[in-house]
């Protein structure tokens, strides 16, 4: 889908907030409510828009410890693969998952309540898998995030439309 200028300003907004009121969301992209209802509307349909979500505070909710697991599979094949990243999905300390390329296959972001919850959730949950054949940690010290995601810059697009693409 090609998104045009109204579509970016309405979705940088709703990344910014997503519960403000569709008057308060119109009158910061200067459109009628009428069409900011219509655009997002729209949006979602496409799939643009899958989900508004709260953002909770880590330490907040008890699990301020943060770190990211790299995971080697073996054998690594489909079965296997698609196995390991549904299970994982389902446990409660993965705030996100990865399957990656390079040396390992899955990156796990994980918040667990102290580093002692890490350690059990590495140790007893993860080893535990035949199929993980070998594991690192990396603790996080900060997550800084960015919010939202920006309308591309008319140079960046200007550059990529002008590569050849070999089959």
């Amino acid at each position: 889908m090609e998104l045009d200028a109204l579509d970016w300003a309405l979705l940088r907004e709703l990344q910014h907030d997503a519960r403000q009121t569709n008057r308060d969301l119109a009158a910061r992209t200067g459109v009628s409510p009428s069409t900011s209802l219509e655009r997002v509307k729209i949006l979602r349909e496409r799939g643009v828009i899958d989900g508004f979500h709260a953002a909770l505070d880590l330490e907040a909710v008890g699990r301020p410890v943060q770190a990211l697991i790299s995971v080697r599979i073996r054998p690594p094949s489909r079965p296997v693969i698609e196995g390991f990243r549904e299970w994982a999905a389902q446990l409660p300390e993965v705030i996100g998952l990865f399957v990656t390329s390079g040396p390992h296959d899955f990156l796990l972001h994980v918040a667990v309540p102290d580093v002692d919850g890490l350690y059990a959730f590495v140790i007893d949950r993860l080893t535990e898998r035949r199929e993980v054949a070998d594991v690192q940690t990396t603790m996080v010290y900060e997550h800084v995030q960015s919010r939202s995601i920006s309308r591309p810059s008319e140079e960046g697009r200007r550059r990529g439309a002008g590569r050849r693409r070999d089959s």
